[in-house]
This record gives C-alpha cells, sequence and structure tokens, in this order.
C-alpha cells in the first residue's frame, strides 16, 4: 500500500490542489465504543476492525483516526514512570526551552519524529500507574499498518490517522494533531487558485490531517476510553496509495523562524554579543600594542 515516489516526482498528498477537491459542505464524525485496555503485543489492526464491525462497518472515502496512546501500548513503547526523564533525553533530537515551575522542570524539544513537544510526547496520562508511555517508533508505519488491515477487511479505500495531542506557540490550550498518516491528502495546498474575489492565493496549504485529528478529539474526549473515531464526507482527500505521511508536515529547519524559545534566543544571543565584544576588545588592544612607536626630535 506504501508509495516511493521517483526523485522527480511529488508525493502524493503533497502535489498543487487544480481546484479538483471542492471544500464539502458537511462531513460526520464519532467515537466508537470504549474499547478495553490495550497491552503489548495486541493486534491492533483485529482490535480497530473489531470495533468498527460492531459499530457498523466502514464506507469507501472513511477516515479512521486513532489515538497514539493505544498505538503505543501495542508496539510496547511503556517505561517505567521513574524512568520520565531519562526517556525524555532519550527521545530528544534538540531542546528547544526549558522552564522551571512548582511541578518541575518543562522541556520542550524535537523529537526523533522532528515534532516539537513537551516532554518529547513521554506522557503519563492514560496509561496505568506507575509507567509513561513515549510515542510510536514509526507512527506513518503504524498507520500504514492499521490501514492495509482495514482494507483487507472491509474491502473499500480509506485513510487512517494517528493523533496525539500537542501544544501551540502563541495560543493556550491544546489540540490534536496527525502524527501518523496513511491514505490521506495531509495537506490541501491552494497556491496558485483564485479566491472568491479572482486574487491569485499565493500562501495557503490547508493542514488537512491535522483538521481532520482536533475534530475527532471533539468526540473523543480524553478521559472516556475512547480512542477511535470515524469521518465521514472527507473522502476527496483519501488516496489510493499511502502517501507521504504525515513526517512530510514538518516545517524543515531553514524555514523554521521559532527554533529556540524566546529567553533561549535572548541569551544565546547575549552570549554571542559578549563573545565578539570580548574578542573585538581584545584584537583592538592587541593592535594597539603593536603599533610601532615613532619618536620625534
Amino acid at each position: 500500500m506504501s508509495v516511493t515516489p521517483a526523485p522527480d516526482e511529488t508525493p502524493v498528498g503533497l502535489e498543487p490542489s487544480s481546484g479538483s477537491v471542492a471544500s464539502p459542505a458537511r462531513f460526520s464524525v464519532w467515537a466508537l465504543a470504549a474499547l478495553p485496555e490495550v497491552v503489548p503485543g495486541d493486534d491492533l489492526g483485529a482490535l480497530v476492525g473489531d470495533a468498527i464491525e460492531r459499530d457498523g462497518g466502514l464506507e469507501a472515502g472513511d477516515v479512521v483516526v486513532v489515538t497514539s496512546k493505544i498505538v503505543s501500548k501495542a508496539e510496547g513503547r511503556v517505561r517505567a514512570a521513574a524512568d520520565r526523564e531519562a526517556a525524555i533525553t532519550e527521545e530528544t533530537v534538540r531542546p528547544v526551552a526549558s522552564r522551571s515551575s512548582d511541578h518541575g522542570v518543562l522541556r520542550i524539544v524535537e523529537n526523533r519524529l522532528g515534532l516539537v513537544m513537551a516532554a518529547a510526547g513521554v506522557d503519563a496520562s492514560n496509561t496505568p500507574e506507575g509507567t509513561v508511555l513515549l510515542l510510536p517508533e514509526d507512527p506513518d508505519a503504524s498507520a500504514r499498518a492499521i490501514r492495509a488491515a482495514l482494507v483487507r477487511r472491509f474491502g473499500v479505500e480509506v485513510g487512517v490517522v494517528v493523533s496525539d495531542t500537542i501544544g501551540r506557540p502563541w495560543r493556550e490550550g491544546q489540540t490534536d494533531i496527525a502524527i501518523g498518516v496513511a491514505g490521506v491528502r495531509v495537506v490541501h495546498d491552494l497556491r496558485g487558485t483564485t479566491d472568491t474575489h479572482g486574487r491569485e492565493i499565493r500562501v495557503t496549504q490547508s493542514a488537512v490531517v491535522d483538521e481532520i485529528a482536533g475534530a475527532t478529539e471533539l468526540v473523543r474526549g480524553k478521559a472516556t476510553a475512547r480512542p477511535l473515531a470515524i469521518v465521514r464526507g472527507l473522502g476527496r482527500f483519501v488516496t489510493p496509495d499511502d502517501g507521504p505521511g504525515a513526517r512530510a508536515l514538518v516545517r524543515p529547519a531553514e524555514d523554521d523562524l521559532f527554533r529556540t524559545g524566546s529567553e533561549e534566543s535572548y541569551e544565546e544571543g547575549y552570549a554571542d554579543g559578549y563573545e565578539r565584544g570580548v574578542t573585538e576588545a581584545f584584537d583592538s588592544e592587541r593592535d594597539d600594542d603593536d603599533t610601532p612607536v615613532t619618536e620625534s626630535y
């Protein structure tokens, strides 16, 4: 079900829109019934399929959203709570910011999936006491495996999104985003099309899979043991191939205007400026010392 684009091809799900993907006027989203506790080694494709079958099955173009928590549990991404800080360090690629509070030190980091998250996505919620969960090893691969199982079982073309909760710069609160995707257009690229007044759209790329993930959080809730949801009516965004996955949404470093936290940026700039100032002062003094002395008579 996967697709590997040739070097000169744009991955399915990222190509510019020709205007053929019209905005649907209505779609439906609902959570499936609660699942029993998922444990390492569970066949997640079968568990998800069973839950969907009890709900009435799938239609072509449906998108199934699965929380990362049950993916992590099934894949054995469980650690002892005492090892939480070590797990965060293990998952960290690059620190972004850290802040002290009454609850300890909060670390905002870029994790190995390219996501900038609090605690690298390591979480103690909705997991048995004394444990924490790491994010899935490869959420896109997890989404592809679940999708393949559902397509085999129900015989229709569907998409799968693996979701997780994240905070946002500039905004209070959290929302769900897609960290793994298979069979769904990850962005709806409107650049090159025109708005209702005939002006060319030059910037807008709607993050379709993030919007889908956020919509399902409204019906799933956080403490209901309902980790699955179905979105119906967005078949325009479901693709025949798995596509590039959620990793395609990670902004390249050279385009990232917010690589570090504000305090960290200030401290780094101050240190750099101080170092330059000391160096320049030293060079200036050395130049003065090396200046030949000319005596006049």
